[in-house]
């Protein structure tokens, strides 16, 4: 089988395609051949020995995928060759084969996309995780997002929505503002690509307060980090919830102070540790968004997709911060 390989660390333009043998399935596992794989941030980092896991190498970057059953290995029962499944790999992703352990394979219909089952859980599923377990999201509260016409930018916008909440999208063009509104984004706002100066954070802080209005967010989902969480945070409501997702702009240093004049938390979202520490509410929440995507609440907006032999090229995509949804390797046929 082919192979898209990180054999040293390095940009997009590292990645080697390569013939490997086709793995085996063992006890509890799934040989898959893989439709789709969708790409996160973390691939980005990933390649570069930039992010909290690293993989032996060589391996191939790619986390989430959609695929048909080739064969079960010992142990697996209600798994047949031909079935269709989505699943969060460790790692793998960008091959024509992949290894799925079974509690980690989620059943799908054989009509379903295999482009937007791939972008589905990692994505969808840190979100509903954010907004329910960690963030407390209520009916008719006002929720801002960052960073809002991202795969996971928008993933919350649409979890967002359903949840009953009003959604203020904060973007940085026009055609991105255009993607929010169509995923349901009740307001929008534009702003520029930092690093700003002093002047400029107070003009994102005031933009941030008027879009939110005068009570300020309830709950604050920043997949961005940087120049833009400050500001964020000081657009926040009494007793509001600041989500931290991750940090493409930088690690940002939030002034403590502020928590303490809005009785605010800032909260942490490791969705891949608690899917680890509570498997059960985890398959609750895919439940959910498995009924969200049938009732069309929800659907993953797809950039652009590529082949294999350009999967650098799809990661130099997303690691631009061009792409509005979800860049995807379509790998083989359904």
């Amino acid at each position: 089988m082919k192979t898209l390989l990180s054999v040293d660390p390095g940009g997009p333009d590292t990645l080697e395609l390569r013939d490997v043998p086709d793995p085996a399935p063992g006890p509890g596992e799934l040989r898959v051949r893989v439709l789709a794989c969708a790409l996160n941030y973390p691939d980005v980092l990933v390649i570069e020995d930039r992010y909290q896991v690293r993989p032996p190498r060589p391996f191939a970057p790619g986390f989430e995928i959609s695929g048909v059953v080739e064969e079960a290995g010992d142990g697996v029962t209600g798994w047949s060759p031909g079935d269709r499944l989505i699943a969060v790999l460790p790692y793998g992703g960008l091959a024509e084969k992949a290894i799925v352990k079974v509690e980690r394979a989620v059943r799908i219909d054989a009509d379903r996309d295999a482009a937007e089952g791939a972008a589905l859980i990692l994505t969808y599923g840190t979100t509903i995780y954010a907004l329910a377990d960690r963030g407390g999201l209520k009916p008719g509260e006002t929720l801002l997002v960052l960073g809002a016409a991202g795969g996971i930018g928008l993933s919350a916008i649409e979890v967002g929505k359903a949840m009953g909440a009003v959604v203020v999208a904060a973007v940085s063009s026009e055609e991105k503002a255009a993607a929010a509104k169509a995923a349901g984004a009740d307001r929008t706002l534009i702003y520029g690509r930092g690093p700003f100066d002093k002047e400029g954070a107070k003009a994102l802080a005031q933009a941030f307060k008027e879009a939110v209005g005068p009570k300020g967010a309830d709950v604050i989902y920043d997949p961005v980090g940087g120049d833009y969480c400050e500001p964020a945070l000081r657009s926040i409501a009494w007793e509001g919830r600041y989500l931290v997702i991750g940090f493409p702009a930088g690690i940002p240093k939030p002034p403590l102070n502020l928590t303490l004049l809005k009785s605010c938390d800032i909260r942490g979202v490791f969705w891949g540790a608690f899917t680890e520490r509570d498997p059960a509410r985890n398959r609750e929440h895919i439940e959910q968004l498995l009924r969200w995507w049938g009732e069309g609440r929800i659907r993953p907006r797809i950039d652009r997709t590529y082949t294999l032999a350009e999967g650098g090229a799809a990661i130099g995509r997303l690691g631009s911060r061009d792409a509005v949804g979800k860049v995807v390797v379509k790998i083989s046929d359904s």
